[in-house]
């Protein structure tokens, strides 16, 4: 049920970043087809991390054994988000250099926003 959720969530995505790029042409788009689906599949995937991160913190205490004092560790899920939001940002970058002249510079602005400084 979970995934059933996300994976709307990612359609939704998807949907909303194919808008910005409807009037490239067909063979262009083609091109830039794997970057929307890995652009909102990311998205997706990192804003459950900020929820995560957010609920859970981003350190936790660690022992190798009950014998050791445990000790504070970085989240393995701070690590994954920190490397998927460089990632991401990459993407959005890319995409954002592929608008259409007509679209203007607002929306790539509003994209690059998002990707550096989360939801707008």
């Amino acid at each position: 049920m979970k995934q059933k959720a996300k994976d709307i969530r990612i359609k939704a995505e998807d949907d909303r970043l194919r808008a910005l790029y409807k009037d490239l042409p067909v063979d262009t788009l083609a091109l830039y087809d794997g970057l929307i689906r890995r652009a909102a599949y990311m998205r997706i995937t990192l804003e459950d991390y900020e929820a995560d991160l957010d609920a859970r913190g981003y350190v936790e205490q660690f022992s190798q054994s009950e014998k050791l004092e445990p000790y504070e560790r970085e989240r393995p899920v701070a690590r994954l988000y920190n490397t998927m939001n460089k990632n991401y940002q990459s993407i959005i970058k890319q995409l954002a250099d592929a608008l259409p002249e007509t679209v203007g510079e607002d929306i790539a602005n509003d994209i690059m926003k998002f990707a550096v400084g989360g939801k707008k």
